[in-house]
């Protein structure tokens, strides 16, 4: 099967894929999507998405569906180990946003991704069950090579460029950088699970508690109208030479091997092992990402998403970063059109970005509040002002809001990506 030379060939159909694909077809591009799995189901826990990011989204014209599907993140708010409050602060419209943060199941926000890809483009702009093998890049194009699973028969697509957009274990990252080796394992690990029929505080809030070795993350994901379900993380961090399981990255978690560290966990406002039990299972992940490359593209064939800044999943960015990345990679097409100089373009304004904030990700993101407060006082505090002074507090929140692109006012003045 040969493809007309103006496709754009992107490998992966997760959440900056597939936002790729239908900000490439806005512009008018044509596209086609690879994705390994044979059926795209809506796997996976929660995420959040930032208000720089949903105004994109809002911009391919799927405000209504996306206000619908999630829970609109009103306050985040930071606790010790004890419950304690730390700082707090609005979110999305309620701190003066104008587009909200949008808490999802990463399945719902895939599956409402992919339906558009296929009402927008057509039923076979995901061609499922196919392999990305091999490329070849020249003046006019790349010639790629797919095998397909259902079959074990080898395609060859031809496309104007090639986007990366296949997750931490990229193979076309792994192509460009064949000896990286393995994501980079930070000593921590993620247990994640969804419990349903919990709610705590205003429903609206996103909670952090603990501190850099021991954290619990909980916010509400259910769409408006549905029963309450609960995302959770519950982390530990041991020392980076401990045997863990590293070589698995998506794994059933056992409850004996945290829930323990977390059963004197039982706050005013929110009963942690409760939370953890109710649970019908959870997944195990190591916190994990990736150093800063050098560069995104060779030839035609650039990288997108994870595969380009797979981060620590600190600050609520990883999604919508790969979000970014879509937007900012379709108005310079639509600028240099599909060639070399869109991809260079592109790599230019995205690379020193997303690279700062794996950066400020591994020195604990606006988190490190949390730590401050276990080294200044681990047995507790009468006010946090005794702790941390107000200006503190607010400096760390501004100054990650300004590396991560979503600082209040000046994106709230400025045009959007695409336009």
């Amino acid at each position: 099967t040969t493809v007309l030379p103006m496709t754009i060939l992107i490998a992966g159909a997760g959440i900056g894929g597939l936002t790729a694909a239908l900000s490439l077809h806005q512009i008018g591009a044509e596209v086609r999507v690879l994705e390994t799995v044979r059926k795209i189901e809506p796997l996976g826990v929660g995420l959040n998405i930032l208000p720089h990011a949903m105004r994109e989204l809002f911009d391919l014209g799927l405000e209504a569906e996306l206000s619908a599907a999630g829970v609109h993140t009103a306050r985040l708010a930071y606790y010790s180990k004890r419950g304690q409050p730390i700082w707090e602060e609005p979110r999305g419209r309620a701190a003066g946003y104008r587009w909200p943060q949008i808490s999802f199941h990463r399945g719902a926000l895939q599956m409402l991704l992919l339906d558009a890809v296929r009402h927008r483009i057509g039923p076979d702009a995901v061609m499922t069950g196919a392999t990305l093998a091999s490329w070849q890049s020249d003046d006019t194009g790349v010639t790629a090579e797919v095998q397909m699973r259902e079959d074990g028969t080898t395609r060859t697509l031809r496309g104007a460029l090639l986007v990366g957009a296949d997750g931490i274990h990229s193979a076309v990252r792994k192509l460009f950088y064949p000896g990286e080796g393995p994501p980079i394992w930070n000593g921590a690990i993620l247990w994640r699970g969804v419990t349903p029929g919990a709610a705590f505080l205003d429903g609206r809030t996103m909670i952090m508690a603990g501190h850099e070795r021991q954290k619990f993350v909980c916010y509400p994901i259910a769409a408006a109208g549905a029963p309450p379900l609960l995302n959770w993380v519950a982390e530990l961090k041991f020392r980076p030479d401990h045997a863990w399981r590293r070589e698995d990255w998506n794994r059933p978690g056992k409850l004996d091997e945290f829930l323990p560290a977390f059963e004197s966990w039982r706050f005013d406002w929110l009963d942690v092992p409760e939370i953890i039990r109710g649970a019908s299972g959870c997944y195990e992940f190591p916190m994990v990402d990736r150093d800063p490359l050098p560069r995104w593209t060779e030839g035609r064939v650039t990288l997108l998403g994870d595969a380009a800044h797979a981060m620590y999943p600190i600050g609520s960015n990883g999604a919508s970063q790969a979000i970014l990345d879509a937007r900012v990679l379709a108005r310079e097409v639509r600028t240099h059109g599909a060639t070399l100089e869109a991809l260079q373009a592109y790599e230019a304004e995205r690379r020193p970005a997303t690279s700062a904030i794996v950066l400020a990700n591994r020195r604990n993101g606006p988190e490190q509040v949390m730590q401050l407060v276990e080294e200044r006082a681990p047995e507790g505090f009468s006010a946090i002002g005794d702790v941390l002074r107000p200006d503190e507090l607010e400096s760390v929140a501004n100054a990650y809001k300004r590396v991560a692109g979503f600082a209040i006012e000046e994106l709230n003045r400025r045009p959007g990506i695409v336009g």
